[in-house]
């Protein structure tokens, strides 16, 4: 859990700031304190983040026969359609309808050439031939997004003193994830908020970028600070709500922590595009832990201050695949996966599905 915030930092991409050390202080303080942040003037084409915004109406409209045709259970890749309720987080249902993505990817994987089993989570999506220029809009965003993940780690690779600003890229996957979700209008005034979704630490990906898709009055997006605070994340137009991932925690040894996160649904609908920047599936343990061991380890006293009190939390890192029984990202990633869709699961890995849901 990160430090006692009571706001999210807001950083400046622009390649023109005039204080460029102002500005990776604050990226730094976001980093290591937050692990939070918004970041504007992030040379995202606004045609691109406003063409998928006007699609999502469209997408969710379409009738349950449109929906089915593109489930998520008809692919081995988890990609596709899933209804509302078909997910639960912190052990409730979340009350929400989404359709997942990823970079477009022929499926290489078969059972006889010796890949690895996570392999298969890469393949072609699934688009609804009612839309048919969806699959542009979706494809353009994405190549938007790539462009932006990368440029936003070298200069995190600078805030944290890094001598290459290019450390990151080794730990990246070829293939990205893109989720288009829409909360349904579910409670009332007299009735508060409900869950949207759970808490949570994003646990699929590097770094989250999450495009707040709706008019600025409709919140719910909340993220949970050391003193049990649940802090509002309100939706800032022009801006991405940016937030470390569970492996980056992992790779810099708890300096930089995943924060814990939740939705809250109510009276008026929301939409949310999260971009699940992605991990290479062949990372083991010992590569995350090893790899930046001697940037990393020397200041798990120092970054965080606030966390000398209470040393064993500090250096506790939260992490499912250090603590699981699977070596590598690829198999982590992919037993998470079976045992949040279940009906995907056992359809297309029956082999090793008793296995992962009940280790």
């Amino acid at each position: 859990m990160a430090d006692s915030f009571t706001s999210i930092p807001i950083i400046d991409l622009s390649p023109t700031t005039a204080n460029k050390p102002q500005q990776l202080a604050q990226l730094h303080h976001a980093l290591t304190s937050v692990g939070f942040l918004y970041i504007r003037n992030h040379d995202v084409c606004a045609d691109a983040i406003a063409d998928l915004v006007g699609a999502l109406p469209r997408l969710f409209a379409l009738n349950d026969t449109a929906k089915e045709q593109i489930a998520l259970h008809h692919s081995p890749h988890f990609l596709g359609y899933s209804c509302v309720g078909a997910e639960t987080t912190a052990g409730n249902l979340d009350y929400r309808e989404q359709v997942e993505y990823a970079t477009e990817l022929a499926q290489t994987w078969t059972p006889e050439n010796g890949q690895p089993l996570y392999e298969r989570l890469k393949g072609p999506n699934q688009w609804p031939s009612e839309l048919p220029n969806l699959r542009p809009i979706v494809e353009r965003y994405m190549r938007e997004l790539t462009s932006l993940g990368e440029r936003f780690l070298r200069l995190v690779a600078e805030a944290l003193g890094l001598p290459s600003s290019e450390t990151f890229f080794p730990f990246l996957s070829e293939q990205h994830r893109l989720k288009l979700v829409h909360y349904p209008a579910g409670h009332t005034a007299d009735q508060g908020q409900g869950q949207g979704v759970g808490p949570h630490k994003d646990s699929s990906g590097w770094w989250t970028f999450l495009l707040q898709a709706s008019p600025p009055h409709i919140q719910g997006l909340q993220a949970l600070n050391r003193a049990g605070q649940w802090i509002d994340i309100p939706n800032i137009p022009g801006t991405f709500v940016v937030n470390i991932g569970q492996a980056f925690e992992v790779v810099t040894h708890g300096v930089c922590k995943a924060t814990v996160h939740r939705v809250l649904s109510g009276p008026e609908e929301r939409y949310s595009i999260p971009f699940f920047q992605g991990v290479r599936g062949s990372l083991t343990k010992t590569e995350a832990l090893d790899s930046l061991k001697e940037y990393f380890q020397p200041r798990r006293g120092n970054d965080n201050d606030d966390d000398n009190n209470n040393e064993d939390n500090y250096n506790n890192i939260d992490s499912p695949f250090l603590n699981g029984n699977y070596n590598t990202w690829g198999e982590s990633q992919l037993r998470t996966k079976i045992r949040s869709h279940r009906d995907v699961g056992s359809k297309f890995y029956a082999d090793v599905y008793e296995q992962y849901v009940n280790d």
